[in-house]
């Protein structure tokens, strides 16, 4: 089973108050385990005209304002653009399934901070990962529920409202959701 290009939503009853309500996007997934990025977690106290201040990279007049999100908790101090298909710098690009790509060098900020690179852009700090067959069994206890990803729950939509856009988009009420996992 392939999940790379999936979206994992957070079940009310995950124990682990770092992905509560979470929304995350897997990049990659094979027998090695998985990485993915969180799409609703926003870096509040890091604006990404600071986050390029910071990396000496200048901004443009016609620089782009992209969200900056907490990818997760793995390697904090590194920064993952999810971005549309429309954009890529070789080697330090990586396909993702459905039309997505996500990139890890300093190519894709100097783009955007100059008004350029790709279309619809996300900036991630750190990255969810699971080691081989972890995230399989997170799966199997009802942490996550699996779905395909919709454009407006990455990119379009308040942070605020992906969680609940993401469980309508399978056909569930969040205020139906027991906060206890069960199997039938």
């Amino acid at each position: 089973m392939d999940l790379a290009g999936k979206i994992l939503i957070a079940m009310p009853a995950l124990g682990d108050p770092r992905f509560a309500r979470s929304v995350i996007l897997l990049c990659a997934h094979s027998d090695e385990g998985a990485m993915g990025l969180v799409v609703n977690h926003p870096a509040e106290a890091t604006p990404f005209a600071t986050l390029l201040e910071t990396l000496g990279i200048p901004c443009g007049s016609d620089a782009r304002d992209i969200r900056v999100h907490l990818g997760g908790p793995v390697e904090r101090g590194r920064g993952f653009v999810l971005h549309s298909d429309d954009w890529a710098c070789g080697e330090g690009s990586m396909v993702v399934p459905g039309g997505l790509r996500m990139t890890a060098t300093l190519e894709v900020l100097e783009a955007l901070a100059s008004g350029g690179g790709p279309a619809q852009a996300m900036l991630a700090l750190g990255y969810s990962g699971w080691g081989p067959g972890q995230l399989e069994g997170e799966i199997r206890r009802n942490d996550w529920l699996v779905a395909d990803p919709r454009d407006e729950v990455i990119f379009a939509l308040p942070d605020a409202q992906k969680w609940s856009s993401a469980l309508r988009g399978l056909g569930i009420d969040p205020l139906t959701l027991s906060p206890v996992a069960g199997r039938a």
